[in-house]
């Protein structure tokens, strides 16, 4: 049998294949039982031609059209499952809040390494401001300037809102992407990034105290620290749970224990990135509106905070 009468006796076989990969592809799941049936048939049968005329005509066009049949038939029926609604809201209502518990020992340990320094920083800040050279980051030695002469820097115009709620959003995720990928240096710039966010946060605020700003300042943070603040010691959570799995990988070897751990910390950060985005959107457009009276920013940050913290806390829970 030469090429052609090869591909004179499958032909129809192959043609059959490529109708069926045509409906495949465009809804997969509006095919009957029988006609995915078939198209498990006729891919296994096309496999073997393939495998028959490279050996019997390695130089023929039939092997470069086999090829490409069986790709495409390949990749229908091996497709990735797709990222269903249900799988988000799945991942959203219980995978998410699980994993949060399960890993919570890790974002207790990232929110002491901000909260011990942040306290530290906020009294000292309160008492004598001088300290600031020596405890605050360069950018929060910034603002000392605009307490000085008793303003804040958050009043952010109208027209500019958007922008504004764009870069916060931008600069919140960058600082969760900088806590998390720290992880992957045993968590050295994880502790970093925790710390000196501590320190200026703490600082400004004992600043605000020490210049009679304070509880305006707390009137600008409220609405959106709660949310945003927690997102953050989440993100330092997941690169500290990447940096034990490197020095402490148990019973694992150390490659399976940082995959097992970055598993968990990616669903993590995926969980947390809409959260910032609603903390952005809350920091650009409620927290700086002065037509807001300060109980109602009060009550949205309180609000936030026990709606995220009863949604970690019990969502996705098994009932007996």
């Amino acid at each position: 049998m030469n090429a052609d009468e090869f591909y004179q006796s499958r032909q129809d076989s192959w043609k059959q294949l490529n109708a069926l990969l045509d409906k495949a592809e465009m809804s997969i799941e509006r095919m009957s039982p029988d006609e995915v049936t078939l198209l498990g048939q006729l891919y296994r049968a096309v496999t073997s031609d393939l495998a028959i005329a490279q050996r019997d005509f390695p130089r023929q066009r039939v092997v470069l059209y086999l090829n490409q049949l069986v790709g495409r038939a390949h990749a229908a029926l091996y497709r990735g499952e797709p990222l269903a609604v249900r799988r988000l809201i799945a991942f959203a209502t219980t995978g998410f809040p699980r994993i949060f518990r399960e890993t919570f020992r890790f974002t207790l340990a990232a929110t002491l390494l901000f909260l011990i320094p942040a306290l530290l920083a906020g009294f000292v800040m309160s008492i004598t401001p001088d300290a600031a050279q020596f405890l605050m980051p360069g950018g929060g030695q910034e603002l000392i300037e605009y307490m000085e002469d008793a303003e804040l820097w958050t009043n952010i115009p109208v027209a500019e809102r958007p922008y504004a709620s764009s870069a916060i959003m931008t600069n919140n995720i960058r600082v969760a992407m900088l806590a998390f990928g720290g992880g992957m240096l045993v968590g050295v710039t994880t502790v970093w990034v925790m710390v000196s966010n501590g320190l200026m946060f703490g600082g400004i605020l004992g600043l605000g105290f020490y210049y009679h700003l304070g509880f305006e300042l707390l009137n600008f943070v409220i609405g959106h620290g709660v949310i945003e603040l927690s997102v953050i010691m989440v993100a330092g959570g997941s690169g500290l749970m990447l940096g034990w799995a490197i020095i402490r990988p148990g019973l694992l070897p150390r490659r399976d224990a940082l995959a097992v751990a970055a598993r968990k910390a990616v669903k993590l950060l995926a969980g947390c990135v809409p959260l910032l985005i609603i903390a952005g959107l809350i920091e650009g457009f409620v927290s700086p509106n002065e037509a807001i009276p300060w109980p109602v920013k009060w009550a949205v940050g309180i609000g936030t905070g026990v709606a995220l913290y009863s949604y970690w806390a019990f969502a996705g829970r098994k009932i007996d």
